[in-house]
């Protein structure tokens, strides 16, 4: 006898960093379809923010609009400060902003890998700290979004994929440390998406013909891919998956 199954997240509280556009918008809105409350975190243009914020109330569910740049931890104080007042409490983290500077390694200064280090890897520690303590004794779940950079060599990548790399270590040892108090930290690796960071990619129409004709799904992946894996992963459906990188790219990654 097959019995139906679905995820249910009402009573849940949730905030995605980045998340008024591309990945962290179809993240929002997909927990919220799942029933989770969401604040979505933004850092300049309110406009988009809004748009997701207007997406999760239709649902029938709440969205608290934070902004904040989670690459400043003196800023992090204010955004939790918010989602407290707002919310009285967390559930599940997705810490999904990203950016980076996209040259070749010779060409990068300090400047530019602090920048990148800062915001794509360094953020998610004070993230998680202040995030675990308002999951409190009930638990919760830590998502961080990574990609294929972090284990490939990728032309122009050098910053942004030794940062996701970093970010995809922090993971493993945050899990190890979280998980005897009920807190389960994964990461998403997601294949090429085509969202508005690939804009700064000066091959980037390459990249996107020679990722779809290379991926044995026969797509490039969606946001709403890796949104989907986010719910997967914060439901009761992957308890025991505890410190992992699950990879979302239609098969390409394992493609010699």
């Amino acid at each position: 006898m097959t019995t139906g199954l679905s995820i249910d997240l009402h009573g849940k509280r949730a905030l995605v960093t980045g998340g008024s556009r591309g990945i962290g918008r179809a993240i929002a809105i997909r927990l919220a379809e799942a029933g989770a409350d969401v604040a979505i975190n933004y850092l300049r243009n309110k406009v988009p923010a809004q748009e997701t914020a207007d997406a999760v109330r239709a649902t029938g569910r709440q969205a608290l609009l934070v902004k904040g740049n989670v690459a400043d931890p003196e800023t992090h104080a204010d955004i939790f400060a918010a989602i407290r007042e707002g919310f009285g409490s967390l559930d599940i983290l997705v810490s999904n902003a990203a950016s980076g500077v996209i040259k070749p390694a010779l060409e990068l200064t300090p400047k530019h890998w602090d920048w990148t280090m800062a915001i794509n890897a360094a953020a998610l520690l004070p993230l998680a700290q202040q995030a675990v303590a308002l999951m409190g004794e009930k638990g919760g779940h830590v998502i961080a979004v990574s990609s294929l950079g972090a284990i490939r060599a990728i032309p122009n990548y050098a910053a942004v994929g030794a940062s996701k790399a970093a970010l995809e270590s922090l993971v493993r040892h945050l899990a190890v440390e979280l998980a005897p108090r009920g807190v389960r930290v994964n990461a998403i690796s997601a294949g090429v998406v085509d969202t508005d960071a690939l804009k700064h990619f000066p091959n980037r129409e390459q990249m996107l013909s020679e990722s779809a004709r290379r991926t044995p799904a026969g797509r490039l992946v969606e946001p709403k891919d890796v949104a989907d894996a986010v719910l997967w992963l914060v439901s009761p459906l992957s308890q025991m998956i505890v410190g992992q990188t699950v990879v979302v790219d239609g098969g390409y990654s394992v493609v010699a």
